[in-house]
């Protein structure tokens, strides 16, 4: 008899199913079963199962009609004789040691379910799971969600291993549904007497590109937005019943993510909605709390109150404004000793209006550059998306602080009125923004010998103040807008070196330079680099990408002339983006990495092979490329 009986249930997963079934049979927990659920599927999924089969005696295939994964699962587990049950989706990928790990904790600890941390699978990239982050951080046996609430965002069923006496004496059954896996873990959740946290990944959760491939990229269809709200619905009464102190949180997270998505899908059906969908949301939102309301943004905020209101046509408006960016309520304080802020809207009610807690900054540099010695700069800097034409006259700050010591240079402090401006977006198109402008001059000569001696990295700072408001940030702006970066100075043998991160935000970096690049251009889709280097070595240089996200590296040759270097990148060989941006350090190797400066201010955005890059300068000087 098997230890473990893993259920793969799978649907048009052609291109996945073999991968997939792959990485089980490598598991080093080798006493399991795999029953594969085929769902009805038009494609050669099932070929690819089958041809394991011959391979592995362990794997078995069910063939069914398609009545989707929730009766998929519950056909699997009926076939199921291990002591323990596993879930894995047909496109997603289980990392060796996975099973063993999640089967020798249970066997340690005697709990009912452990589950462990999940890494998002973009193509080949593996980044980490926003939803599992926190909660498996660290370690914990022998725990429950009361104890461990972070819990409440491992709702997915498959990076788990249920004790099988558990699972039936819970009486687990799927609704045969989509979201079907979200009551089914929180119910396990709740059920158990003792869970099991490991940190280590134990799963590989695929995100796919191709148009209508998953369940939540087919969201504002009726069908899946009706599913989804009955998910919630089951979810929320599971918590009502067995966690109580846990339904906040389940509001907060369902506020922001699930009715945004109902929001959407009921502006974008319009007249025509389905008003049974809007009875589920409506009936959900009846029992959140108001505490649970003010956790998410006004806007959003704004958007849900109509849609439980049953305000459509209002819905529809307000949701076209914020789409485009064209909605700025005002903004205005009450109270006089513990001033409040409040944002002002005609359909809000003033019991929903607080934004205190989420007033930021939001900046952006008009103009930066060099003249007579010293960085001249003038940008904007609003609040929120907030119309501030209440706050009336205020005082804007500019300094730069340096990291680490925490060191300050004051460049401006002046009153500044807010004043209407059309701002450029990345999409190409102005949209209008209330904002305080400021303007600042920074003189090198300022800085000590000491500062210059640290080689530090400063951080350009906006701080406002006035009408009882105080706000302090980072000046930053839209990484693919104007200004340029200027190019870099030197002074007492060091550059001083205008930069601004993938963010968008600027500071100064001082820094020495091995190699300094001293023109870059597209060539016939190539990245064309030239520059000098102070010492050429011993070995044969090479030019190195290597990729923030997850270090993904990718070499290319560097012809040498004298200290002169040259090296061509062509940019439609380099690996493809994952998600909506990828950026690319470029280093020279030489045995130790030379990170070279570059000298230019000119910034190129080139589209080869259907593919738009960014050439730009990184944080502290070197040359960085992005793709978008």
């Amino acid at each position: 008899m098997p230890v473990l009986s893993v259920i793969v249930p799978f649907h048009n997963v052609e291109k996945y199913i073999g991968p997939c079934l792959d990485s089980i049979s490598a598991q080093t927990l080798e006493e399991l079963e795999v029953i594969c659920v085929d769902d009805g599927s038009a494609d050669e999924g099932s070929a690819e199962v089958e041809a394991r089969m011959a391979r592995d005696p362990r794997i078995a295939l069910i063939r069914q009609d398609n009545h989707g994964v929730g009766h998929a699962r519950n056909v699997g587990v009926r076939q199921a004789s291990g002591d323990y049950l596993a879930f894995v989706d047909g496109d997603d990928v289980v990392p060796p040691d996975a099973f063993k790990r999640l089967v020798t904790s249970l066997e340690e600890t005697g709990s009912d379910l452990a589950c462990g941390n999940v890494m998002r699978l973009y193509r080949n990239l593996l980044i980490p799971s926003w939803a599992h982050r926190l909660a498996f951080a660290k370690p914990v046996r022998r725990t429950h969600i009361t104890r461990h609430p972070l819990l409440l965002r491992d709702r997915m069923l498959w990076n788990k291993v249920y004790r099988r006496s558990f699972w039936n004496a819970l009486g687990l059954c799927f609704p045969e549904r989509m979201y079907e896996d979200q009551p089914v873990a929180m119910a396990a959740h709740i059920g158990a007497e003792s869970v099991d946290v490991l940190a280590k990944v134990v799963y590989h959760w695929r995100h796919r590109d191709e148009p209508d491939a998953s369940i939540t990229q087919r969201r504002l269809e009726p069908g899946n937005l009706r599913d989804r709200l009955l998910s919630v619905l089951q979810t929320a009464d599971l918590l009502v019943h067995g966690a109580p102190k846990l339904k906040p949180d389940f509001d907060r997270d369902t506020l922001d993510i699930d009715m945004a998505v109902a929001v959407e899908a009921v502006a974008a059906m319009g007249p025509a909605v389905d008003l049974s969908l809007v009875d589920l949301a409506v009936r959900y939102l009846d029992g959140v709390s108001a505490k649970a309301w003010q956790s998410i943004p006004f806007e959003q905020r704004l958007l849900v109150h109509l849609l439980h209101e049953r305000r459509l046509e209002d819905l529809s408006g307000v949701f076209a404004q914020a789409r485009d960016g064209r909605l700025r309520p005002k903004v205005g304080s009450a109270g006089l000793l513990r001033k409040r802020w409040y944002g002002r809207h005609s359909s809000m009610p003033g019991h929903l209006s607080e934004v205190s807690g989420e007033l930021a900054l939001l900046t952006r540099l008009v103009s930066l550059d060099w003249r007579e010695g010293r960085l001249h700069g003038s940008g904007r800097v609003a609040v929120g998306t907030f119309d501030v034409g209440e706050l009336r006259r205020v005082r804007v700050r500019i300094w730069m602080q340096e990291r680490g010591t925490g060191e300050i240079v004051r460049l401006s402090d002046e009153e500044s009125l807010p004043v209407w401006e059309n701002a450029e977006q990345e999409d190409g198109g102005p949209l209008p923004e209330h904002a305080f402008p400021f303007r600042f001059a920074f003189d090198p000569g300022t800085l000590s010998r000491a500062q210059l001696a640290r080689h530090g990295h400063w951080d350009l700072c906006v701080g406002l103040r006035g009408a009882g408001l105080r706000l302090e940030g980072r000046v930053a702006g839209p990484r693919w807008l104007p200004p340029l970066i200027p190019a870099p100075r030197r002074r007492a043998g060091l550059w001083l070196v205008p930069a601004r991160n993938a963010k968008g935000a600027w500071g100064l970096r001082l820094r020495t330079a091995e190699a300094v690049i001293g023109e870059y251009r597209v060539d016939d889709g190539d990245l064309v680099v030239s520059g000098e280097m102070s010492d050429v070595g011993d070995g044969e240089p090479v030019l190195r990408l290597q990729r923030r996200s997850d270090g993904e590296e990718m070499y290319f040759p560097v012809a040498l002339t004298g200290q002169d270097f040259q090296a061509r990148v062509p940019l439609a060989d380099i690996d493809e983006r994952v998600g909506h941006e990828s950026w690319w350090e470029v280093v020279i190797d030489q045995g130790t990495p030379i990170r070279p400066l570059v000298r230019t201010r000119q910034r190129s955005i080139a589209t080869v092979a259907e593919r738009r890059f960014l050439i730009d300068r990184g944080e502290d000087g070197c040359l960085l490329l992005a793709e978008r």
